[in-house]
C-alpha cells in the first residue's frame, strides 16, 4: 500500500485563493495518479490533500513492493524535489507491505457502496505517511524485505505509531 499527502495543505489554502488552491490540488492528482497507473496500482481514494493506493499482487504483479517504492519515489520527482526551484508541491510518503481485507463495504443505509481496503497493515501504512516528512518516502521493513532492495546507506527509524504497542522499523527514501 502507498499513501502520498500534501503536507502543509491548509496553510497553503489560507494563502491562496480557493480556485487557486483546487488547480494545485488538481494538479497533484493528476501527476499522482499518472505515475500511480504506470506503477499497476490500484488508486483506492482520493481523500482531501491524500491518494491512497494499492499494489495488489493479483493487479500489480509479484515485484509490486518494488514498483510501489519506485512510484515513490517517482511521485517525489514528479512534485519537484529534483529540480533546483524544490517542488511545486510539498508531499511525504508512507508505503508498508501486508496482508488486508480488499473489497466492497456498503454505507450504514441506502445503496452506497465503496471499495477499499481495510486492517492493520492499512492503519500502518497511513501512519506512515503521516510521518513522512516533505520529500521523504518512508518504507517499512517489511516493504523494503518484499521489495528485495539493498538498504545500506538508507537512513533507518525506529517510529512509534499512534495506536501500535511496538516501533515500526521504516527506511528512509528520497527522489533519487
Amino acid at each position: 500500500m502507498l499513501f502520498v499527502d500534501v503536507r502543509g495543505s491548509t496553510t497553503l489554502a489560507e494563502k491562496m485563493h480557493a480556485t487557486e488552491f483546487s488547480h494545485l490540488m488538481n494538479h497533484f492528482y493528476e501527476a499522482t495518479i499518472n505515475v500511480l497507473v504506470q506503477a499497476d496500482a490500484f488508486i483506492d481514494k482520493l481523500v482531501g490533500d491524500e491518494v491512497t493506493a494499492l499494489f495488489i499482487p493479483g493487479f500489480a504483479g509479484k515485484e509490486h513492493a518494488r514498483k510501489a517504492l519506485e512510484a515513490g519515489q517517482a511521485l517525489l520527482r514528479v512534485t519537484g524535489y529534483e529540480e533546483p526551484d524544490g517542488p511545486w508541491i510539498p508531499v511525504g510518503v508512507g508505503i508498508h507491505t501486508g496482508t488486508a481485507w480488499v473489497g466492497s463495504i456498503a454505507g450504514a443505509s441506502g445503496p452506497s457502496a465503496d471499495f477499499t481496503a481495510l486492517g492493520d497493515n492499512v492503519n500502518i501504512t497511513a501512519r506512515l505517511a503521516s510521518k513522512a516528512g516533505a520529500g521523504e518516502v518512508l518504507a517499512s521493513e517489511a516493504t523494503c524485505n518484499a521489495a528485495v532492495i539493498d538498504t545500506k546507506g538508507l537512513e533507518k527509524r525506529e517510529l512509534e505509531l499512534k495506536g501500535k504497542s511496538e516501533l515500526v522499523s521504516v527506511r528512509v527514501l528520497h527522489a533519487r
